[in-house]
């Protein structure tokens, strides 16, 4: 299993983008948790098998229809937060 932490931005707050990508991060078995950050960035931490990883994050990449990624940055996870037993929705940071 893979962990990799990513921030989303763009027009990504207010358009459905949460809950859409943790739909797709079910569909395709990762686990993990995504929130929105105070400065109108989603950010989301993903566990799972590298090839599922690759194609949430491309997913990531465009977002559900109203939203307007502009950029996805992907980071090295923090340790400490262990494995996570499904997907959630964590409150704004």
């Amino acid at each position: 299993m893979t962990t990799r932490q990513i921030r989303v931005t763009g027009r990504v707050q207010g358009v459905g983008y949460r809950d859409a990508l943790r739909r797709e991060a079910l569909r395709l078995g990762i686990r993990g948790w995504v929130r929105n950050r105070r400065d109108g960035s989603v950010e989301a931490r993903l566990q799972g098998e590298p090839e599922h990883l690759e194609e949430l994050v491309a997913w990531a990449r465009r977002g559900p229809p109203l939203a307007a990624v502009a950029r996805v940055e992907e980071a090295a996870a923090p340790d400490g937060d262990g494995e996570h037993a499904g997907f959630e929705i964590r409150p704004s940071a």
